[in-house]
């Protein structure tokens, strides 16, 4: 019996990493033709509805990496997925920073140097 809920969770953890992987995929292309597109308007807006969407299928494509843990048989699966996690977490980060100084650019307010620490 324990055999078999394992199976089923492995099987069903792996269908929702392909899921979130292509959803990911999905978001980022067409936040990449939609920035193309912008571009070629010369839309103002354009770097900051790319960060969004690029923001978005990286939350995708990470949850996906996050379901792998469950899946993964050996220490050194393990530390490979623990890299891309971090990797995918500092791009996440990186771009939500640049999201934040895009917004505050074009409502003036002035940008801390250190994103994280709130403004007094």
């Amino acid at each position: 019996m324990e055999e078999l809920l394992h199976s089923a969770l492995v099987h069903l953890a792996d269908w929702a990493i392909l899921f979130f992987e292509w959803m990911g995929v999905l978001i980022i292309l067409i936040s990449g033709f939609r920035g193309i597109y912008d571009f070629i308007r010369r839309d103002p807006k354009t770097r900051l509805t790319l960060a969004k969407g690029m923001a978005m299928g990286l939350e995708f494509k990470l949850g996906s990496e996050i379901l792998r843990t469950v899946v993964v048989r050996d220490f050194s699966e393990i530390l490979t997925v623990g890299g891309i996690i971090l990797l995918r977490a500092a791009l996440t980060f990186l771009i939500h920073w640049e999201i934040r100084t895009e917004e505050q650019h074009d409502t003036g307010e002035s940008v801390p140097f250190f994103p994280w620490k709130k403004k007094d």
